[in-house]
């Protein structure tokens, strides 16, 4: 490397390992998940007590710090106009079951660390901290400020970021560690969509659904009651006995049919990897209906369609590809089932136009489907020339001697919410996807990720305007 100062920094975070391995197992170990809003604790009081934590390290480290109302903290070295940030999150999904290790027990096995946050987002978070450090104690002087920011809401609305955006300074330069390497340069559009519909009445009613957690995460486990009229119960009998499906187990309870699914967790932007446990009882349901009531089922089913052809929005372009459609949530309230889908839709696409596609789908259909849009987040894109890509890119190039060009992505960051901010990679082959269970996170990939985040910093920091 040219600079010899990259190589004095990649010494010190080598010399200071154990430290930052500590440092991340002490943040695993709190359940972050969303909870109830408190005083200075928007988003609950474990998040709370991550961003404390977050916030004393940085105090210990020398850093300034600042709380925003509990949104959202920063710690801040160095002085100049121009301004380096890294925006990592620290709040989880929830965990689901299926966990063979302790989801918040960080347990090191085999080089390494399981734990909900391993990948997303805790260990690249305070793997860039360390990077920061580094920096702070190797180059005192660098011409930059350097704010590294902890956010609290990532998974369930950026709320974090908006409030940052409200009162404090946008970056000159901004990365997010949460993504693949060297980084994303385009991020899909995400929306959510509800989708509603009266519950089924007629021989095979519609009684109830419960499945889901979060629209951004496959339904590993569903329920549902249907309740059968006599005149169909040997026809319904005999296809549950030719039932090939043996992820779901079903009850009877007098005229009543329990039905239970179970799946496979996995990020809502990649819905091809996880098994939803909600389609697996809508096809069912599609399978045993008789004909009174077989389009109202088939119609439901389609919707599922994880291209997003079933909700009439199938599409792609050329910079992100591919529309994907995750139903994260389906949930009867007694008269109507309430389907919320987490779309990524292509980066040249508007929300408005997403909507109005499904508009005119849904009308055609027979069922009675109503749409609201819960969220619209619009889509990120950076060109290849862009100093940020250029500088990442070839960062990357020297860390790994690989020449790999930017990606795009369904998944959102914070890149998309903060000006001038792109987001970067944080793992290897071998470790974890986010939002699965036993999420993990090879030890060695924590220091490696620290090391190139340095590096990036380092160079944002220093290179021509």
């Amino acid at each position: 490397m040219s600079d010899p100062m990259i190589a004095k920094l990649q010494d010190w975070l080598r010399e200071h390992e154990q430290e930052l391995l500590n440092d991340t197992v002490a943040m695993l170990k709190i359940p972050s998940i969303e909870g109830e809003p408190e005083e200075n604790a928007p988003f609950g009081v474990e998040n709370r007590r991550a961003l404390d934590l977050a916030l004393s390290l940085s105090e210990k480290y020398g850093f300034t710090t600042k709380d925003v109302e509990g949104y959202i903290g920063y710690g801040e070295f160095g002085s100049g106009d121009r301004l380096v940030m890294s925006l990592g999150h620290l709040d989880v999904v929830p965990v689901g079951p299926g966990w063979k290790h302790d989801p918040f027990g960080a347990e090191i096995e085999n080089g390494y660390i399981y734990c909900r946050g391993a990948v997303d987002d805790k260990g690249p978070t305070l793997a860039s901290l360390y990077a920061m450090r580094a920096i702070k104690e190797c180059c005192p002087d660098i011409p930059a400020r350097m704010r590294q920011v902890f956010g609290c809401n990532e998974e369930s609305g950026f709320a974090c970021v908006a409030r940052y955006m409200e009162t404090e300074e946008p970056p000159t330069f901004g990365i997010a560690p949460d993504s693949g390497w060297p980084l994303y340069n385009c991020e899909k559009g995400i929306a959510n969509l509800e989708v509603s519909v009266p519950l089924c009445a007629g021989e095979l009613q519609l009684l109830s659904v419960d499945g889901g957690q979060r629209p951004n995460i496959v339904i590993d486990s569903c329920s549902a009651r249907v309740k059968v009229a006599p005149s169909i119960r040997p026809l319904i009998e005999e296809r549950l006995a030719d039932s090939w499906d043996r992820n779901i187990t079903f009850a009877w309870e007098g005229d009543e049919l329990g039905i239970y699914a179970i799946g496979k967790a996995a990020h809502g932007s990649q819905p091809f990897l996880g098994d939803s446990a909600a389609i697996r009882i809508f096809r069912l349901l599609d399978d045993l209906s008789p004909l009174s009531t077989s389009r109202y089922y088939h119609e439901l089913l389609e919707l599922t369609h994880l291209g997003g052809a079933g909700l009439g929005i199938a599409g792609v372009d050329e910079p992100s590809g591919d529309l994907t459609c995750n139903l994260g949530i389906a949930k009867s309230d007694g008269s109507d089932l309430n389907l919320l889908f987490n779309i990524r839709y292509p980066a040249t696409w508007t929300g408005s136009q997403l909507e109005a596609k499904c508009r005119t789908h849904l009308a055609t259909l027979t069922s009675g489907f109503s749409l609201k849009v819960t969220r619209d987040s619009p889509s990120l894109y950076f060109p290849l020339d862009h100093p940020l890509v250029k500088t990442i890119v070839d960062v990357y190039h020297q860390e790994t001697g690989e020449l790999k060009q930017p990606g795009s992505m369904g998944g959102g960051t914070y890149a998309r919410a903060i000006p001038n901010t792109v987001s970067v990679g944080t793992c290897w082959d071998g470790d974890g996807r986010a939002h699965e269970t036993d999420e993990l996170y090879k030890v060695e990939h924590l220091f490696k990720a620290s090391r190139i985040y340095a590096h990036i910093l380092y160079r944002l920091a220093t290179m021509d305007a």
